[in-house]
C-alpha cells in the first residue's frame, strides 16, 4: 500500500511538471496567435522558455533535494508548476510570460531528477522497472491531455484554458501531497571495486549518456513537427492532424507502462535496443508510406518512445550501479541534464534546418533516424569492445 501510495505521488508529480506543464503548450500555440495575446514569432520563443527552464532544473534538483530534502523539494515544485499555469491566464508582457514558462520547466526539470529516485527505493527490486514506468505515465497522460482536455477548455475561452490547467495541477498536487515516501537509507557499497571495474562502469555510463543523448535528438522531429507534416505536408488537414496528435498521445500512455515491464522480463539494455529498431521502422514507414492506417499505426509506435525510454534508462543506471543508490541518483542527473541540453539543442537545430529547407519534414525525419542508427551502432562498437576484454579476463 505503502509503495503504492509512493507510485501515484510520483505518476502526478510527471503529469504536472512535465506532462502538462510542457505538453499541453503545444496546442495553445495557434490559439494564443489568433487571440493576439503574443505575436507569432514571441509564441514560439516562449515555447521554448519550457525546454531552458527543464535544463537548469535538471541541474539544481540534487542540490535542492540536499538542503530542503527530496519530499519537500518535490511538493513545492508540483505548487510552482500549478502557479505558473494561473500566471500564464494573464500575458500582462512577454517578459512576464517568459519568467513563468521558464519557471514551469525548472520545475519539470527538477522533478524528472528527483520522483523517481525518491519513490524507486521504497518499491521491490523486480518491480522497478514496471513501477518506474507507471511514474512517467504522467507524460503520457500530458502529452494525451493535450490532444483531448485542452481543445475541450478552450471552448471556454484562453483564459480558462490556463486556469483549469492550473486547476487541475492544483488538484494533483494536493491529492499526493501526504502520499511522498520518506527519504530511504541509502546503502554505499563497501570496498573499493578493482580499476577493471571502475573502467568498465564508466563506459557503460558514457555509453548510456551518448544514446540518451541520441535519443533525445531523434524523438524531437515527430514530437515537433507531427501535426504540421499530416495537416500540411500530406495535405490532410487539422482536423485529420488532431487525431494523429491524440493516436501519439495513446502511444505515450502505453509507452512507459510497456517498455517498463519488459525491462524487467528482458532486461533493460536488450529493451533498449530493440525499442530503437522499432522506431527506425516506425520512422520509415511515416516517411515513405501515404496510407492513413499504416501511418496511425506508426504514431502509435512513435509515441510510446519519448515517455517509454525514461524507465528504459533509469533502469540501465540501476543495472549498471546496483546497490549503490547515491551514485545512481547522481548519474540519473546526469542523464536527465545530458537529455535536456540535446533536446533543446535538436528543438533550435531542426527549426533552423526546417527553415532553411523549405519546410522539408522528411529531411528531419531522417536526421532523427540518423541519431537512432548511430545509437543502435554504438552498442554493436560495445559488444565488439567487450569482445577482446573477456578473452584477457
Amino acid at each position: 500500500m505503502h509503495c503504492s501510495r509512493a507510485i501515484f505521488a510520483g505518476l502526478c508529480a510527471s503529469l504536472v511538471g512535465i506532462g502538462l506543464a510542457r505538453f499541453a503548450y503545444t496546442p495553445l500555440i495557434p490559439p494564443m496567435i489568433e487571440a493576439h495575446w503574443f505575436a507569432a514569432k514571441d509564441v514560439i520563443y516562449l515555447g521554448a522558455a519550457n525546454l531552458v527552464g527543464y535544463l537548469i532544473g535538471a541541474l539544481m534538483g540534487r542540490p535542492l533535494a540536499r538542503r530542503y530534502g527530496a519530499r519537500r523539494t518535490l511538493r513545492a515544485m508540483m505548487l510552482l508548476a500549478s502557479a505558473a499555469f494561473f500566471a500564464c491566464a494573464f500575458p500582462l508582457s512577454v517578459t512576464w510570460f517568459f519568467g513563468w514558462r521558464l519557471m514551469s520547466g525548472i520545475s519539470g526539470g527538477i522533478i524528472m531528477v528527483l520522483a523517481a529516485m525518491t519513490v524507486l527505493p521504497h518499491v521491490p527490486a523486480h518491480r522497478k522497472g514496471m513501477a518506474s514506468g507507471a511514474i512517467f505515465l504522467g507524460i503520457g497522460l500530458g502529452i494525451a491531455a493535450s490532444g483531448t482536455l485542452v481543445p475541450l477548455l478552450l471552448d471556454l475561452g484562453m483564459r480558462a484554458t490556463w486556469l483549469g490547467l492550473g486547476g487541475l495541477s492544483l488538484l494533483l498536487s494536493v491529492a499526493s501531497w501526504a502520499c511522498w515516501p520518506h527519504a530511504a537509507h541509502t546503502h554505499v557499497p563497501v570496498g573499493e571495486p578493482s580499476a577493471a571495474a571502475q573502467a568498465a562502469v564508466r563506459f557503460d555510463l558514457n555509453l548510456l549518456y551518448l544514446q540518451y543523448a541520441l535519443m533525445a535528438v531523434g524523438l524531437v522531429p515527430m514530437m515537433v513537427f507531427l501535426v504540421d507534416y499530416v495537416a500540411r505536408g500530406l495535405g490532410w488537414g487539422t482536423h485529420t492532424a488532431a487525431l494523429f496528435w491524440i493516436v501519439y498521445g495513446v502511444g505515450a500512455i502505453a509507452g512507459p507502462m510497456v517498455y517498463g515491464a519488459l525491462s524487467d522480463r528482458i532486461g533493460p539494455a536488450p529493451t533498449s535496443h530493440l525499442t530503437i529498431w522499432i522506431q527506425l521502422g516506425a520512422i520509415a514507414l511515416m516517411m515513405f508510406s501515404t496510407n492513413h492506417m499504416v501511418l496511425l499505426a506508426a504514431t502509435l509506435v512513435i509515441g510510446s518512445f519519448p515517455p517509454g525510454i525514461v524507465p528504459i534508462t533509469l533502469s540501465r543506471v540501476q543495472r549498471i550501479l546496483e546497490g549503490d543508490a547515491h551514485a545512481q541518483n547522481v548519474v540519473w542527473s546526469k542523464a536527465t541534464t545530458v537529455f535536456a541540453l540535446f533536446q533543446a539543442l535538436a528543438g533550435y537545430t531542426y527549426s533552423y534546418v526546417f527553415a532553411h529547407s523549405g519546410g522539408d519534414h522528411r529531411l528531419l525525419m531522417g536526421i532523427g533516424a540518423a541519431a537512432l542508427a548511430i545509437a543502435l551502432l554504438a552498442d554493436g562498437v560495445k559488444k565488439a569492445l567487450a569482445k577482446p576484454r573477456a578473452a584477457l579476463l
